[in-house]
């Protein structure tokens, strides 16, 4: 008996070794998975500028597996990285080598991919008159500083993407959008009144829906400044034709979009419910007939002809808006001064205006801006060097704002204010924008797009309508000065898409 109950505690004393030894066993082989999986990853990222051997050997020495990788494999080219890393490990055992078992292998493997998938991106941008102001804490502007952050944003996105799957548009916004005259003349319903800039007034019901068609009935916005005294050309016409001003369509060309960047200039109010309309319009398949006119006619690339692809599809489509403020009120020229001729007459030659006014012989009201007017018979010009020419209102609001020709032109009226500048135009106050805002926000995550949102030091009632806009609290950025590049970096980031694939 006693031989056998030794026999028995030998038997029983091996199988809790085996098993002690195989608990020992899992949990380092776990540890070694798991410390494989977390250094492909590593190497896999393509920002990783070290060799992807060189990070998953760093990645097990550290962890206590010096000799155990045994192969690395990458693949990788432009827009992905895919490393697959083999270890083995041989662990010693403390019980059952008495068996004759003195070590257990373990091997792994694990696999890690980094790209980036397809993507339809729209930056919305904020140029308005208030980025033109320094920055808090920076020497620089606002402006400034988005600039440095887009250019590196799109560096980001392209540079690490497979370009032919990876477009963006750029859609710069002030107190509208000068959607640009190539994009604009693909529809075919656009009211006609002037040429002098490429900006339309959408009505309430096209900030519900995502879409936007070649057939749709589009105002052209009327093109007049009622901001400023001006006369010659116009300072600043509620649709903006200053350089950099207008829509970039659907490229990957890194040069053209830092070019528009570089471009970007402040002035003017803000509307930001017409720059989501548009960023999330070039994300909507409605576009892509006329996405593919623009590619015909060589402005956005070939492989973007079929484009904006079907919300079904394997695509990430995302809008970013940028503000750093807050809706301001739209301002409308009343629709009796959109087209038409007006009564005022001018003299190229002589620089001079002339305005008819019936009030017996002497018709024609001769201004003199800083002296007061006087009266004849005819236009200036008829007796005088050069001819004058009767303006049509598109062609008097290109030369004169509002205010100007309310002052001078109309100076002889008694309510010339009142007549030529108070009841020459309407507006949209900024609480309907801010629901036209919300409206085309909702639209845009009804259809799957993720919508980021950047309030660059706004006011918080900007940031409010920001954080209503995007697709949840954790795509809000409330930044400033520098750390706007940060934002846009952590968005660029996020597109990114990485996984553990094996």
């Amino acid at each position: 008996m006693t031989i056998l109950g030794v026999f028995i505690f030998l038997i029983i004393l091996m199988t809790a070794g085996i098993g002690i030894d195989l608990m020992r066993f899992e949990r380092e082989r776990a540890l070694l998975q798991t410390t494989l999986d977390r250094a492909v990853l590593a190497a896999a990222d393509l920002d990783q500028e070290l060799s992807p051997k060189s990070v998953v050997q760093d990645y097990l020495d550290k962890a206590g597996f010096p000799d155990s990788l045994k192969s690395v494999q990458v693949k990788e080219g432009l827009g992905f990285r895919k490393v697959t890393a083999v270890a083995q490990y041989g662990f010693p055992t403390q019980f059952m080598h008495l068996s004759g078992v003195d070590s257990l292998t373990a091997n792994t493997a694990s696999t890690a991919e980094e790209s980036v998938q397809a993507v339809e991106i729209s930056l919305v941008l904020d140029i308005s008159g208030s980025m033109g102001e320094t920055a808090r804490g920076s020497g620089r502007t606002k402006l400034s500083h988005l600039k440095t952050a887009a250019k590196e944003f799109v560096a980001q996105i392209l540079k690490n993407s497979d370009q032919t799957d990876t477009s963006i548009s750029i859609i710069p916004y002030a107190s509208q959008v000068n959607v640009g005259e190539a994009l604009l003349d693909k529809f075919t319903n656009v009211t006609q009144e002037h040429d002098y800039s490429h900006c339309v007034n959408f009505i309430p019901e096209q900030f519900s829906d995502s879409d936007l068609h070649r057939g749709d009935r589009l105002e052209r916005a009327a093109h007049f400044d009622p901001f400023t005294y001006s006369e010659g050309v116009i300072d600043i016409p509620v649709c903006p034709v200053r350089d950099g001003s207008a829509i970039t369509p659907l490229t990957n060309n890194i040069s053209v979009l830092n070019k528009q960047i570089d471009a970007l200039t402040a002035k003017g109010n803000t509307s930001i419910d017409i720059g989501m309309k548009w960023g999330v319009a070039l994300l909507d398949p409605s576009m892509r007939d006329i996405v593919g006119d623009l590619s015909a006619d060589g402005i956005v690339p070939a492989e973007f002809a079929n484009r904006p692809v079907n919300y079904d599809e394997d695509v990430l489509k995302v809008v970013i808006v940028m503000t750093d403020g807050q809706n301001t009120d739209q301002y409308l020229l009343n629709p009796s001064l959109r087209s038409g001729l007006s009564d005022v007459w001018y003299n190229k030659t002589a620089g001079r205006y002339s305005v008819y006014h019936s009030q017996g012989k002497k018709n024609y009201y001769w201004p003199r801006p800083g002296r007061r007017g006087e009266w004849a018979n005819h236009p200036y010009g008829d007796n005088e060097k050069g001819t004058a020419v009767r303006l049509t209102y598109p062609e008097l609001f290109a030369r004169a704002s509002l205010a100007w020709n309310a002052e001078y032109n109309y100076r002889f009226l008694p309510n010339n204010w009142g007549r030529w500048y108070q009841a020459a135009f309407s507006k949209i106050n900024w609480k309907a924008k801010d629901q036209r805002s919300k409206h085309v926000c909702r639209a845009a995550k009804r259809q799957g797009i993720i919508v980021y949102g950047i309030a660059f030091e706004a006011p918080a009632s900007g940031f409010k309508l920001i954080s209503d806009c995007a697709s949840s609290p954790s795509h809000v950025y409330d930044v400033e000065g520098l750390d706007i590049e940060k934002a846009f970096t952590s968005i660029a980031s996020s597109i990114k898409k990485l996984r553990l694939t094996q």
